[in-house]
């Protein structure tokens, strides 16, 4: 006779309470402190990361320790409710950051793209890992080795922020220019690259440096790339059409977040990291020339409303900026801000110049690609998650994507002021304004 098991017991009452108002405040707060850091020009990442700074070990903690230790016990079951929901937020958010890669732009820009990419790439990332084989023991979380350590703050410095870069452009006008075309196609590809690393080396966190388990990590990655271009495309081509045939938003919704999920679980089957299958299905959806963007704002509202704000001050509940007044972590957090900022620069400038592009559109390029905002502090979060990253190494990181995200914009307003605007930037500009005016 088969004995069925018995139906698992449902949340208790307290840790129900202590999640919802976990939630209530967090969203709260985080909403608050985006819109104002909107009204100074400054990201809403930074207001949110903010929120959860407020609200954790930098000041709340210590101010008001009762309250603390209620409102975010250090509970495991307690933290993993709040982390589910942030998890959610955040393989969203990266699908629709693969919605913002534009492959036919891409394209298009071809030999300068792939020039300034790899050089704001690969510079960064060397500096990276050299840089991470030096920096003190108290920034590597223990029991992890520190080649990977070293590899995973590379991949965190060679990173770019299509979502801020986007924003940063459309806001100061910029997305018709041909510096901005640019500086957006070769952040798609840095992008690309970084998320297939990170699933590389974090891969590496987990199995160790064994060349076995890395063969297969990395077979794994070409094997998902493959199923992607093999199969990815004629299922979202499937979806996307029987979803279209209905005038149902909710249809196209329900579809686009079925294949997020789907290919978060693939990869997370395969070893590999969840953001990174969210990503590349965000990139088939929106190559897929099939997408209704008008009937999934409803579902991009929620995630960048509710979803991203609760992540990101979740995030910044993990920081702890107590750590910055020990000497060496305040030393390590300058060096590893000079490289991450220098790093990038150099790279896509030297790639521009390459490209036979002027000094100034170099400089442009090199202030755009810095931005590294939502995520790097995505990649943090998984640092800290696989136990790569201690608390003092995971705020080095995030303090890192904030100075880089406020930094960005002004630089690049010094620079494109001074590239002369062409005729066919002209006509692009009247023509999106074509565009705005008939949306």
């Amino acid at each position: 006779m088969i004995v069925l098991a018995a139906p698992p017991t449902p949340i208790a009452a307290h840790p129900m309470l202590v999640f919802l108002l976990q939630l209530t405040v967090l969203l709260g707060v985080a909403f608050a402190l985006g819109k104002l850091a909107a009204r100074f020009n400054m990201p809403a990442v930074v207001g949110e990361l903010a929120a959860g700074v407020i609200l954790g070990p930098s000041l709340l903690a210590h101010v008001i320790p009762p309250l603390s230790n209620w409102l975010f016990p250090s509970d495991a079951a307690q933290i993993h409710l709040l982390d589910a929901v942030g998890q959610l937020g955040v393989l969203m958010l990266v699908g629709f950051t693969g919605m913002h890669v534009d492959m036919g732009l891409v394209r298009r820009k071809g030999r300068t793209a792939a020039w300034v990419s790899a050089g704001g790439l690969f510079i960064p990332l060397g500096l990276g890992v050299a840089v991470g084989m030096v920096l003190p023991e108290s920034l590597v979380a223990g029991g992890s080795e520190r080649l990977v350590f070293a590899l995973f703050l590379g991949v965190a410095m060679c990173v770019s922020a299509i979502p801020v870069i986007a924003k940063t452009l459309l806001e100061m006008k910029l997305l018709h220019r041909n510096i901005g075309q640019l500086t957006i196609s070769a952040a798609a590809v840095d992008d690309v690259v970084g998320w297939s690393l990170l699933s590389v080396v974090s891969a590496m966190a987990t199995t160790g440096m064994r060349a076995g388990h890395l063969a297969l990590t990395i077979g794994s990655l070409v094997g998902v790339l493959a199923v992607a271009l093999l199969l990815g495309r004629p299922v979202v081509k499937f979806g996307l059409t029987r979803a279209n045939r209905s005038d149902d938003p909710a249809v196209t919704v329900a579809v686009v977040a079925l294949l997020l999920f789907a290919s978060a679980a693939g990869t997370h089957a395969l070893g590999l990291e969840p953001i990174l299958g969210t990503f590349v299905m965000g990139v088939l959806l929106s190559s897929s020339g099939l997408l209704d963007r008008q009937k999934i704002a409803p579902l991009r509202t929620f995630v960048m409303g509710v979803l991203a704000p609760i992540f990101f001050a979740t995030a910044g509940l993990r920081m702890d900026l107590t750590e910055l007044a020990k000497p060496p972590v305040l030393l390590a957090a300058v060096v590893v801000l000079v490289i991450a900022i220098l790093g990038k620069f150099v790279g896509a400038y030297l790639g521009a110049r390459l490209s036979r592009l002027s000094h100034w559109e170099g400089l442009a390029l090199g202030a755009g690609l810095n931005a590294r905002g939502v995520i790097e502090v995505v990649v943090a979060m998984v640092g800290l998650r696989l136990g790569v990253l201690t608390t003092a190494g995971y705020t080095i990181v995030v303090l890192v994507a904030v100075v880089t995200s406020l930094m960005a914009p002004p630089m690049l307003r010094y620079a494109v002021r001074r590239i002369e605007v062409t005729e066919e930037e002209r006509v692009r500009e009247r023509l999106f304004d074509g565009e705005k005016a008939a949306g």
